[in-house]
């Protein structure tokens, strides 16, 4: 997810792995030429790797390449959506935890970014896809179908996403909530999208720019809420 150089070769590496979940990993004389493990660990490859446990910190002693996802490499959009769910992904995982959900989750966006099936303007809403998704896996999913308070269907009309509710409210109820969002019923169709996975329909809608500011908004605001109360 993240590299930093220590001393005068060595890097610290955060990983994101399948068995251990997020790992603090020290590549010893990493950035030497002649250093056996530069091939196989960089950021954003797939490799596996093996470490073992020092006094301060794991340290890296094997790191077989698996899969460097070169199409996103050559395209500087797709290597910023990468390094904003990496990001992000930093941010909310904290400690040492294996998840299988949140794994398939980043091996799943990595593989869509990696395709060439997508044209330019798709790549932001990859991020959108993982970000919303890997609130779901956190326990942050929203309640998108129903009014938070009165648990009424919800109408087409004036709608509130509630910040600290982490769920939609109804015109009426919306004075019930200090921190609400005016979206709209396309909003709530491209998240319920999102949520249920429906890739196949995500990735042919046609979002008009007013939804895409609204979406880029609510996402902003409810990852600030989370990563509050995450800390």
């Amino acid at each position: 997810m993240r590299k930093e150089n220590r001393g005068e070769a060595d890097q610290l590496f955060s990983f994101y792995t399948k068995d251990f979940g997020k790992l603090e990993i020290l590549g010893k004389a990493i950035r030497k030429i002649s250093s056996k493990l530069r091939s196989g660990a960089n950021l954003f490859y797939l490799s596996e790797i093996e470490f073992i446990q020092g006094k301060a910190y794991k340290t890296l002693t094997d790191a077989v390449l698996i899969d460097k996802f070169e199409n996103l490499r050559k395209d500087l959009k797709r290597l910023a959506i990468i390094y904003k769910i990496s990001e992000v992904l930093d941010d909310l995982v904290r400690g040492q935890e294996k998840d299988n959900k949140i794994w398939r989750l980043v091996l799943e966006t990595f593989n869509k970014l990696n395709s060439l099936a997508f044209s330019p303007i798709d790549y932001s809403l990859i991020y959108y896809y993982f970000l919303w998704n890997l609130f779901s896996v956190l326990g942050y999913q929203p309640e998108i179908y129903n009014c938070f308070f009165c648990q009424k269907k919800l109408e087409p009309k004036r709608i509130y996403f509630s910040l600290q509710e982490g769920a939609t409210v109804c015109n009426e109820c919306s004075g019930k909530t200090k921190e609400a969002i005016l979206i709209n019923e396309g909003l709530v169709k491209v998240l319920r999208i999102i949520l249920k996975k429906e890739w196949p329909i995500f990735r042919r809608l046609k979002i008009e720019n007013s939804e895409k500011k609204l979406l880029k908004e609510i996402s902003e605001s409810y990852l600030d809420f989370v990563s509050g109360q995450n800390k």
